[in-house]
């Protein structure tokens, strides 16, 4: 006599309808690739204390006068130069868009421009600028002179850095900002106009705020270039933290560990700067998250089962 067949459902174990089993997955993958790091983290503190550094005096180079003085001219410079890329970079940004194709031609060629020099390039220029314009001369209309300088005085070796990354960086931001301006739907505009907002409210009130989610992850990034960037300004004879690390080690030979010390302050800066990306990705995009949070705690109360529709 054939043995008689047991129901579906009791096969399966829990019943059709009732609380799916939970099964943990074997994350061996997981296991053998942290060991793989661990390993590989071990060999390199190993071999690092091994070499011959003197460790004890890195954190002496750290607080040395001149290379304090490189982190602030690090700061300073990488601070001034996003800021004026930034705001020459949204200019560019707006005339790319223009329907004026004369201003629109000219944001093509300034960002083909920039783009395609590179940086250090950019700075050699500025910084030897005096070589084909020795004067910097701005008249006025009714005689005289607004501006009457030597340009190696006016284009000193820092100011040459600074148009140099300014400049350099502003073709990408207007790039970037373009890229966030167009990922606004034009809905939003139409909508301004609709309730009688002009053309600069409806960019400042609700294009520009939208846009800022698209916006500031990579401006957060091409900034923590642009502070190690910095160290191109160098070649020059800025004293940035690069330059300073030099100036040290030419006095006493440990290469190494004025590098070490530098190193040690990029970190720092790259470390604060990351810092506030990351509170300008949560003020600007915060209403999403907070929607997405609920959706998900609500997904999360529902009880799995067969029978369950979300």
């Amino acid at each position: 006599m054939a043995a008689e067949a047991k129901p579906i459902g009791a096969q399966l174990g829990p019943r059709p309808n009732g609380p799916l089993p939970i099964v943990r997955f074997r994350h061996w993958g997981r296991w053998v690739s942290a060991v793989v790091i661990i390993g590989l983290l071990v060999a390199l503190i190993v071999t690092l204390a091994e070499a011959q550094i003197d460790w004890r005096s890195v954190p002496d180079f750290v607080a040395y006068r001149v290379m304090l003085l490189g982190l602030v001219n690090t700061v300073l410079l990488a601070v001034v130069a996003q800021a004026v890329a930034i705001a020459i970079g949204v200019v560019i940004a707006l005339m790319r868009r223009s329907a004026n194709p004369v201003a629109a031609t000219f944001a093509r060629a300034y960002i083909w421009l920039f783009r395609g020099l590179p940086v250090l390039l950019q700075i050699l220029i500025w910084y030897n600028l005096a070589l084909v314009i020795p004067t910097i001369t701005i008249p006025l209309p009714f005689g005289g002179y607004l501006l009457n300088e030597p340009t190696n005085v006016l284009v000193s070796a820092f100011t040459a850095a600074l148009l140099g990354l300014a400049l350099n960086e502003s073709a990408y931001m207007a790039e970037i900002v373009r890229a966030g301006l167009n990922s606004v739907d034009s809905g939003q505009t139409e909508a301004a106009k609709s309730i009688g907002m002009s053309p600069a409210m409806t960019m400042r009130r609700v294009v520009l705020p939208q846009a800022m989610r698209v916006i500031i992850p990579p401006t957060g990034n091409d900034f923590v270039d642009m502070l190690k960037g910095t160290s191109i300004a160098s070649v020059i004879g800025v004293t940035e933290l690069l330059h300073a690390a030099n100036n040290i080690s030419s006095h006493n030979l440990l290469v190494m560990e004025t590098l070490f010390a530098a190193a040690v302050w990029y970190m720092v800066v790259v470390t604060i700067a990351g810092f506030g990306q990351h509170w300008l990705e949560r003020r600007f995009g915060g209403t999403e998250r907070s929607a997405a949070a609920h959706a998900a705690r609500a997904l999360r109360a529902i009880p799995l089962t067969r029978s369950t529709r979300v």
